[in-house]
This record gives C-alpha cells, sequence and structure tokens, in this order.
C-alpha cells in the first residue's frame, strides 16, 4: 500500500472516528492498524490528532553534500589503505593526500571536502562497497607444562607509559590439513605505541621461535622490556625463558583459555596476518622466504608508518551501558617519535624513508607480492577427510566391539545405498532431563 493509498484511507475513516462510540472506535482502530500496518500508537496519534489536509506532507528531498567525485577519491584511498575504519581513514588522509595529489585527480576544492568529511559521513558512503569477509579461526595451540610456576600470569590491564611491553602470538598457516610441518606467523605487538612487527616461522620449533623474536627486538625502534605470552609450549619452554633472563626482559603469560588476557595481540591477529594470508596452507621454503620478505620490508613499513590506530582511554559506565572513550588516531611511529625511550638513530632512519615513500605504490607492492605468495601456497585437501569407509576397511582397535560394528554397518550402507540403524550403547544414549 502507497503512502498516498494509506493517507486517502486515513482520511476516509477519520471523520467515522471521531463521531463513532467507544466501541465502534476499537473496532475502526483495529481495520485502520491491520491495513495500513501502523503501530496502534501512531494510529491512535493520527486519528485523535488534528484533522488530516488536503494531501499529505511532501518528502524533503536532500541533496547530497558530496558529490560522485568526491566519494570516488575516498574510495581510492579506502581501498589502498586496506579498507581502514573511518575514525582511522580521517586521521590517514593528511599523510596520504600529498602522494594522492600524484595519483588521483584531486583538486583544492576536493581536498577541502574530503578533509572536512566526518567519519560517520564516510562510513554511510562507503557502506556499500565494503566487503564481507568470512571468518573461520581456528586455533593450533598446544599447552605448554614447562616452567608455568617460574612465569608469572599477567591477568590485570595493561598500563604502561613507555613503549617496549609486548605480546606475542603465533597464527597458523596449515589450510585445512593440519599434517606435518607448515608455516607460522609470529606476531609482536607494543602496548604503548601499538608497533607491530611480523616473522613467518616454519614449525614451532622452540629453537626457531627464539630466533625468530630475537630478529623481530633487534628491528623495533626501541628496547624491548618484556614479552607477554599464551601457554604454548613453542613460548613456555627453557629457551625462551633463558634468553628473557639473559636479556633483562619481564616474560609473562595469560591465564589458559582466557584470550582476553593477551587482547591486543589477538585482535591484530586479523588485520596483519589472517586477513592477508587467508586460510590456505604455507609448507615450502619458498613460501618461508616470501612471507618474510614482505613482513619485513613493505608490510612492516605500511602498517607503523601510514595505518593510524585509536587506543581505549577509559570506560565509562551510563546505567547498564559501558561507553569506551578513545584518543586520538595516531600511527604506530608518531608515538615513537613523541616517546623519549626510542632510538634517535632508527628513528632518523625511519624519518628518511617516511618522507620518500608512496603509500598508494607501497600499497600496490604489497598487493603484488600477496598474489605471489598465494600461488606458493599448498591447496591440497586433508586426504584422510576425503576416504571414505569401505567394506574391507579394517577397525579401529581403539573403538569397542559395538561401535566397530556399527562402523562396519554404515560402510556396508555406504555402498548398497540404504540407511542403517546403528545400535545404541549405554555410553552413546542421552542423559535424562
Amino acid at each position: 500500500m502507497s503512502r498516498k493509498s494509506k493517507w486517502e484511507y486515513f482520511k476516509a475513516i477519520y471523520n467515522r472516528y471521531q463521531q463513532a462510540e467507544k466501541a465502534i472506535r476499537r473496532q475502526i482502530l483495529d481495520e485502520f492498524c491491520a491495513t495500513c500496518g501502523y503501530h496502534r500508537k501512531h494510529a491512535l496519534r493520527l486519528l485523535n490528532g488534528p484533522p488530516p489536509q488536503k494531501s499529505p506532507k511532501p518528502l524533503r528531498a536532500r541533496i547530497p553534500t558530496y558529490g560522485a567525485q568526491v566519494i570516488g577519491v575516498l574510495s581510492s584511498i579506502w581501498e589502498a589503505a586496506s579498507y581502514p575504519w573511518s575514525v582511522r581513514l580521517k586521521a590517514l588522509l593528511p599523510l596520504w593526500l600529498p602522494w594522492a595529489r600524484k595519483h588521483l585527480a584531486l583538486t583544492p576544492t576536493l581536498e577541502r571536502q574530503l578533509l572536512v568529511m566526518s567519519p560517520a559521513t564516510m562510513d554511510r558512503r562507503v557502506k556499500t562497497k565494503k566487503r564481507v569477509l568470512k571468518k573461520n579461526l581456528y586455533g593450533r595451540t598446544k599447552p605448554g607444562t614447562l616452567l608455568k610456576h617460574h612465569i608469572p600470569l599477567k591477568t590485570d590491564s595493561w598500563n604502561v607509559t613507555t613503549p617496549g611491553f609486548t605480546e606475542v602470538d603465533l597464527v597458523s598457516h596449515s589450510g585445512n590439513c593440519a599434517d606435518g610441518e607448515f608455516i607460522h606467523s609470529l606476531n609482536q605487538t607494543d602496548i604503548h605505541t601499538t608497533w607491530v612487527e611480523t616473522q613467518a616461522v616454519l614449525g614451532k620449533a622452540q629453537h626457531r621461535v627464539q630466533e625468530a623474536l630475537d630478529e623481530m627486538r633487534s628491528a623495533l625502534p626501541f628496547k624491548l622490556l618484556g614479552i607477554d605470552s599464551d601457554n604454548g609450549s613453542e613460548f613456555i619452554n627453557h629457551h625462551l625463558y633463558r634468553y628473557c633472563f639473559s636479556l633483562g626482559m619481564a616474560f609473562t603469560r595469560g591465564r589458559p583459555y582466557k584470550k582476553d588476557d593477551n587482547a591486543h595481540m589477538e585482535q591484530k591477529n586479523w588485520t596483519p596476518v589472517r586477513k592477508l594470508m587467508g586460510y590456505v596452507r604455507y609448507d615450502s621454503k619458498k613460501a618461508l622466504d616470501a612471507m618474510n620478505e614482505l613482513y619485513r620490508n613493505e608490510l612492516r613499513l605500511f602498517q607503523n608508518l601510514f595505518q593510524p590506530s585509536v587506543k581505549l582511554a577509559k570506560k565509562v559506565r551510563i546505567g547498564s551501558k559501558l561507553k569506551r572513550l578513545y584518543d586520538q588516531p595516531q600511527t604506530p611511529f608518531q608515538r615513537v617519535c613523541s616517546s623519549p625511550q626510542a632510538d634517535p638513530a632508527k628513528v632518523a632512519q625511519l624519518k628518511k624513508r617516511l618522507d620518500s615513500l608512496d603509500p598508494f605504490e607501497l600499497s600496490r607492492t604489497i598487493d603484488r607480492k600477496l598474489d605471489q605468495i598465494y600461488r606458493l601456497a599448498n591447496h591440497r585437501r586433508n586426504p584422510k577427510a576425503s576416504e571414505a569407509p569401505t567394506k574391507n576397511s579394517k577397525p579401529d582397535s581403539s573403538l569397542s566391539r559395538i561401535e566397530q560394528e556399527s562402523l562396519k554397518a554404515l560402510s556396508e550402507a555406504f555402498e548398497i545405498g540404504v540407511y542403517v540403524k546403528t545400535p545404541k550403547t549405554k555410553d552413546m544414549q542421552s542423559k535424562p532431563k
């Protein structure tokens, strides 16, 4: 029913409703709600309000403030910057606009409109172009039982004002087959500056993880003061414990099965690693070298020099709701520059790189290298999962006699194409409610 038809129907029953008795009014109101689909309170306001005019008020047509050309430029920057959140997108515009003049047809009017556009407007205008990414997260963490009583738990929130205290974690690249040895991404993020370092490691050997961590420590533009990890055996071991003790670094861990204890690291596993590398399997030396070539160069500079991030300032409880307030978005390098604990030589070297780097060219180089890495992936399927049971299959000795008979009956059913009801053991029966 169109808006005009509803208005004509409202005009037709208005006088009849005003002159009717109470019982008849209830019937007219029910009919009005059922016909027009109005809420009962809204229908009462209409029928008890002023008499309807000759025609409904025309809808106000709002002319868009920003044209298609401005939104096109904004979308190009948004895509080149790996689809950041609107608040981060507004913060990175001053960094990217000098290079956008070289790659995009920018005029002073377009630049002015981009800089005054609010984050909420950016969200609305690029909403139709947002990609829906399918998440299929799973873990490959094996608990480590050694030295747990020597490594203290870290359960409270981080409240540090100096760089150097980091969280570390491994991201698996096993695809749908966890057999054999495959590549992991060792991810490290600094709590104070949000600086990110990533290194690819083949397998989860303790000495390889320790060597990768040492290489990332030498690349940081500040001194590494401490690490916080989960309870995986790749971290809870003598190699890493002696390494941290020899360098005077603090070594803490989170509680088992409590991912919130490593919240800063868990949220970084998606953007710098999983979003780029996907969920396929990488298990070759060529893939390892290609991933480290990207992690150590273009991706490291792109994330830390050109990607602003926000930090939680405080939480305010308003009734039953918890409101989070964030500080101004800054790049990790901007936070490093404002810290007196930063290494002056490395900061000066990074400033020279920042002045000469083109973020658009950097983004294209990352995409090109990601395509090459993806071609090195092992797209095989798990051979065990694809094998169907046969009549001649040997029974598993770990199964009970009744379970073996059930499996044999199922395998025969697959061959003849009929459904066989398996016997129900006492252990398989559901508990009484």
